[in-house]
């Protein structure tokens, strides 16, 4: 009997190892990408705690009004505005990993001068305005040096299959993130919570220490700033996909964050939920994500990546809606859950698609370039769309921010499908070629050898 019992033991660790095992040719089975996605999650746990304890601080602790929490929100999206363009001719010229490991490490630092300023007795809305400031300056440069990093990681057509997996890794971090900084909000305060962020992130900069990536740097003998700005700007205007991707998904921006600046002011105020109780009710958002991570992918193989993306505008545009028809009661905390939930799934289909696509249409000498001026097309209209919510929220009121939001998103969605360039792409484009694509603009940025003739 004894035997047969270990037996079975053994038949049961044998199946537990098949079904938890890695398939065969799995991203996850190289080294190097495995050390990333492992930078991801952690740093994508810290920023769970961030993404509550900074506006929970300022509301809570600072009693900021909806329009300083929309110019809380502006001012991280401001360095978008004004670096990326040139942040993206720098990048195309340096290499990107000490770009993203310098940047980690730098939030680390900024993150960690909030709880300081609170213990100190100095911290105000000026301070966190100034925080907000850098994490944006990082996020700009140090953010678009992480998505170059995955392509020296990651072949092109696998782009797909690697964003969904490091989106699974921020969803893991959006279930667990959020308990746990309510738990840590509630134990120590909305803005020591953040120290912890800062340890988290820290780390994250340390395994990102050890990865090996190959880079060739694309630079010319006689290099010109502006000329090569110009030619990264000239490379998206002149192509209609990349175009058509920055005005949708810039018009989502716009959207998402209206809604952003309310909705922990509408879930404190108008719900009555506590700083935990927040923390526990984002964990809907994890959810989303975790799901929209496993079964992206595959709705992307399915329906194609445009009619993907366009579902993610729909999705999370109904969540912002219900949620401000819903009454403040527990019906209204259900609709506020499900709002986070529904934009968790969205927010990851617009994404892995977008970045997937706008990576595969473009030469490695561009990236940078693309990257930047992608990064600032869609994030113009962010800052006005924060201002416009919090502008909504404090002379209309909270949930008019909310269904403006969740309106305009839903029209958005409808014009996107509407629209051919996106709603016919069903496949990941093919790589132009270097020197029959990026013409003699784009020479500063190139070897000799690789400048077309004229």
């Amino acid at each position: 009997m004894q035997t047969r019992l270990l037996f079975r033991l053994r038949s049961f660790v044998q199946l537990l190892r098949q079904r938890c095992s890695l398939p065969p040719g799995d991203l996850l089975r190289d080294a190097v990408y495995r050390r990333l996605w492992s930078s991801i999650l952690i740093s994508s746990l810290g920023g769970q705690i961030t993404m509550l304890a900074l506006p929970l601080t300022a509301a809570v602790l600072l009693n900021a009004s909806p329009t300083q929490m929309g110019l809380l929100t502006a001012m991280e999206i401001a360095p978008f505005v004004l670096f990326s363009l040139p942040s993206g001719v720098w990048l195309d010229r340096v290499r990107k990993l000490p770009v993203y490991v310098i940047g980690e490490a730098s939030l680390a630092v900024a993150v960690a001068t909030v709880p300081l300023a609170a213990w100190m007795g100095w911290l105000t809305m000026s301070w966190l305005y100034v925080v907000g400031f850098i994490l944006g300056t990082v996020y700009t440069t140090a953010g678009s040096a992480a998505q170059i990093v995955l392509t020296q990681v990651v072949t092109r057509d696998r782009l797909v299959e690697a964003h969904a997996k490091n989106a699974l890794a921020s969803s893991g971090a959006e279930v667990a993130g959020p308990g746990l900084a309510g738990a840590l909000i509630k134990l120590m305060g909305a803005p020591m919570a953040l120290a912890v962020d800062a340890v988290l992130v820290l780390v994250s900069a340390l395994i990102l220490r050890g990865i090996k990536v190959h880079e060739e740097l694309h630079r010319g003998s006689s290099a010109d700033f502006w000329r090569d700005l110009k030619a990264g700007v000239q490379f998206v205007r002149r192509r209609a996909l990349l175009v058509s991707l920055a005005s949708a998904v810039g018009g989502w921006q716009l959207c998402n964050n209206a809604a952003q600046v309310v909705q922990i002011l509408f879930a404190t105020r108008s719900l009555g939920l506590s700083a935990q109780q927040v923390g526990l009710s984002y964990v809907a958002l994890g959810a989303g994500t975790v799901l929209a991570s496993i079964f992206g992918h595959r709705i992307s193989r399915r329906f194609g990546p445009g009619p993907s993306l366009v579902l993610g505008i729909a999705a999370s545009g109904l969540g912002w809606l219900l949620l401000s028809l819903m009454p403040a009661n527990a019906l209204g905390v259900a609709a506020f859950a499900f709002m986070l939930f529904a934009f968790g799934v969205g927010a990851v289909l617009i994404f892995i698609n977008f970045l997937a696509l706008r990576q595969a249409v473009t030469p490695a000498p561009m990236l940078g370039r693309m990257t930047s001026t992608m990064r600032w097309l869609i994030l113009i209209p962010a800052g006005p769309g924060a201002l416009l919510g919090g502008w909504l929220g404090e002379h209309v009121g909270l949930r008019a921010a909310l269904a403006f939001a969740g309106t305009t998103a839903l029209l958005l969605s409808l014009m996107a499908w509407r629209h051919p360039v996106i709603r016919q792409v069903r496949e990941l484009p093919a790589p132009e070629n270097v020197e029959e694509q990026l013409g003699a603009e784009a020479a500063p940025g190139l070897p000799p050898d690789m400048v077309p003739n004229k």
